[in-house]
């Protein structure tokens, strides 16, 4: 069975939202930079709760930030 691996499209949509830092999405969510920069590169999956206050932040569903690649 092929491993299912986390994507995410949060550059794209820092960029889209007035290229916000990495450092501004972290306070606004509350965690470090550090954090993001770990989400973005998909070394790290955020937790529910993390990944539906980022989808909050850009103001789109969920799945418009995290998706399945097979």
């Amino acid at each position: 069975m092929a491993k299912l691996k986390v994507k995410n499209k949060i550059r794209t949509l820092r960029f889209m939202n007035g290229e916000m830092t990495q450092q501004q999405l972290a306070e606004t969510v509350g965690v470090s930079r550090q954090t993001i920069v770990a989400i973005e590169k998909e070394k790290y999956s955020p937790s529910l709760e993390l990944a539906f206050k980022i989808a909050q932040t850009f103001k789109v569903p969920l799945e418009e930030v995290f998706f399945y690649e097979i």
